[in-house]
């Protein structure tokens, strides 16, 4: 499993996120006001907050080559989206799926979020601007 995780995205892979993105997850906007709101209600609960936080502000990054960007958009869509292997609102399992995805994502993309992200969402957790 950890060579399927280390291994680039193939075309095939890499259209069908094309497609998924353009054709499920919310605009723009949307994806954003989701996101917070997620993240504002079950945040304490995540473990893996702070990684997707990162993750979010690398998204929002215009220095982020669009590659990096069309992962981070998938799997926070992934995260935001009500259709969900696993649903949300069972205790313990309910997110195990969305953090599987987030680790899967950032074993994918890890060298492009940097330590200014990171500290853009530790700002933002503790109740700062981000």
């Amino acid at each position: 499993m950890a060579d399927t995780l280390a291994r680039p995205f193939t075309k095939a892979e890499m259209d069908a996120m094309r497609r998924s993105a353009s054709e499920e997850a919310p605009d723009d906007g949307r994806l954003q006001h989701a996101f917070w709101a997620k993240v504002k209600r079950f945040g304490r609960q995540l473990p893996f907050i702070e990684d997707l936080v990162s993750a979010y502000y690398c998204m929002a990054d215009p220095a982020t080559p669009r590659r990096v960007k069309l992962v981070l958009v998938g799997v926070i869509a992934y995260f935001v989206l009500p259709t969900d292997a696993v649903p949300d609102v069972l205790p313990i399992l309910g997110f195990a799926d969305d953090a599987a995805m987030l680790a899967a994502a950032i074993t994918q993309v890890a060298g492009a979020i940097t330590d200014t992200h990171r500290e853009k969402a530790r700002a933002r957790l503790a109740g700062g601007e981000g």
